[in-house]
């Protein structure tokens, strides 16, 4: 590392220490706990001005600040929009565990969660049949391998349907994979790899299936001009049931988990 490199790194550092301090004399000084336990302050240098944003997978509303920005006028920002905090707070989709005895949507059909304990038994093991998620394991908490088969799944699923509408435009598809987002449901890069969230699973088949068109679109136009919306459509088995229930519904994919 050259020596203008290992100077703004450092400089990075120290900034990034004056902002955690800043924030943590903010947090001591002022209630922002009293405006509501879900409300989370967070200091972003790239901020241009005070905003609050519902954070659905954390069931948070976060209240972001510039740096320049005093904390009092952070304080006084959150507390003037306290009702709007506690209205979209109680908005939010209550949390389900993946646990035993739950029923989950999962590729548009209703299942339910069967957990057998064995703690005899040498691995966990995991199967989806006839609308039951089979899990028989020797560990006390599952949760963790619940995730790891259900994103396994959701990466299958996701991409034997993306390169299928890939080659109905003659696309190639350089790489698939899954994040757990809750924002952007699907990205496409110009090197055409394509990301989605695992949390798919959880809608139904023709939103599931118009997540998959739209991603798969961008390979042919990047944009979203009508020619693209145009070729979204095209790919799409219900384009517009699908289109809808995500801008609806799509928020309370985040629920599960």
């Amino acid at each position: 590392m050259g020596a203008k490199a290992l100077q703004r790194s450092q400089n990075t550092l120290k900034n990034a220490d004056k902002l955690a301090l800043k924030l943590d004399n903010a947090l001591k000084t002022y209630p922002f706990h009293e405006i509501s336990p879900n409300l989370v302050v967070k200091i972003n240098p790239r901020a241009k001005r005070l905003a609050l944003r519902v954070d659905p997978r954390a069931n948070s509303v976060n209240l972001v600040v510039p740096k320049r920005t005093s904390m009092i006028n952070a304080y006084r920002f959150a507390d003037k929009n306290r009702i709007w905090i506690r209205e979209k707070l109680e908005e939010l989709p209550q949390p389900i565990s993946l646990e035993h005895g739950v029923v989950i949507p999962l590729f548009g059909q209703e299942t339910k969660i069967n957990v057998v304990y064995d703690k005899t038994l040498k691995k966990t093991d995991i199967t989806l049949i006839n609308k039951e998620l089979s899990i028989k394991t020797n560990k006390e908490n599952p949760k963790p391998r619940i995730l790891r088969y259900l994103k396994k799944i959701a990466l299958e699923r996701l991409s034997a349907l993306s390169h299928e509408k890939a080659a109905q435009i003659d696309r190639k598809i350089t790489k698939i994979d899954v994040k757990d987002t809750s924002s952007r449901w699907g990205s496409c890069s110009h090197d055409a790899k394509l990301s989605f969230s695992w949390r798919l699973i959880f809608a139904p088949h023709h939103a599931f299936d118009y997540v998959v068109a739209h991603e798969v679109a961008h390979l042919q136009v990047m944009d979203h001009s009508p020619a693209f919306w145009e070729a979204c459509e095209a790919l799409c088995e219900d384009y517009s049931a699908g289109k809808s229930w995500m801008k609806h519904y799509g928020g309370e994919l985040v629920r599960y988990g």
